[in-house]
């Protein structure tokens, strides 16, 4: 992004002149508190909404040359409430008819779903329901990676995908994100701060600025930094909380020492 610019129709700006970037492959955190900026960053990405100055290059190349479907082929977007239809599991995980039963089945096996898979009487042909309400919130989430490991995106976003799940189920996405999508960029929205620990980096943001943009180690040693204030305020809330954030640190330090 450089100097990007963004406002909801005749509305305030909500992004200022971002300047940000983010290596290829890399795993990005963006944290902030409500109305910073973070989803509306992804609404640029994604050109739901253009820019009104500055620009975003992915490759080289400005997004806002590119056309909607060239552009959207090569992103994909987890969000907080994934989208099912009232179609087939198969249908869900490959609504173009672009792969292979085989394919379709290896990925949601790396989705953590075979199992579930098994014990389907129509196995890929079981019917799901309207917005998938006979999953559970997190097998909801589970076919929403299995698709994305389907497509192979060059650039994967999580918006706040694991909110509204447990620590469990939390912990199996994490591990589909680290294991299925390397070589993919990618970029986490957090909710909850431990997910984001392991990044590369973690862009913060605040009022549609770039307030901090460094490695989680170097944001967690500087004690004037808002990130580690983010964490700390984090920690005090459960001691769950502050026993999943301990980790996530502690490893975060070794890996920065190594």
């Amino acid at each position: 992004f450089k100097g990007a610019r963004m406002r909801y129709r005749d509305g305030p700006l909500v992004l200022k002149g971002i300047d940000v970037e983010i290596p290829g492959g890399a795993h990005v955190g963006v944290v902030g508190r409500t109305g910073s900026g973070k989803s509306s960053l992804t609404a640029a990405l994604f050109r739901v909404v253009e820019l009104c100055g500055g620009s975003c290059e992915i490759d080289g190349a400005d997004a806002a040359q590119l056309g909607l479907r060239e552009l959207r082929r090569g992103l994909f977007i987890i969000p907080q409430d994934p989208i099912l239809f009232s179609a087939s599991l198969r249908f869900n995980v490959d609504p173009f008819d672009e792969y292979t039963e085989h394919e379709v089945k290896d990925a949601l096996e790396r989705a953590e779903l075979g199992p579930f898979v098994a014990s389907l009487t129509n196995g890929l042909d079981e019917l799901l329901q309207e917005g998938g309400s006979n999953l559970s919130v997190g097998q909801r989430q589970l076919v929403c990676i299995a698709r994305a490991l389907l497509r192979k995106p060059k650039i994967l976003v999580l918006d706040e995908a694991t909110a509204s799940i447990d620590n469990e189920t939390d912990a199996a996405i994490q591990r589909q994100i680290r294991d299925g999508f390397v070589g993919s960029t990618t970029i986490t929205i957090a909710h909850r701060l431990h997910t984001i620990l392991d990044s590369d980096r973690v862009l913060v943001l605040d009022d549609g600025k770039v307030l901090e943009y460094d490695a989680p180690a170097t944001l967690l040693a500087d004690s004037a930094s808002r990130f580690r204030a983010l964490v700390d305020a984090a920690k005090g809330r459960s001691p769950s909380q502050q026993n999943l954030l301990q980790l996530a640190e502690d490893e975060a330090s070794a890996r920065a020492r190594l």
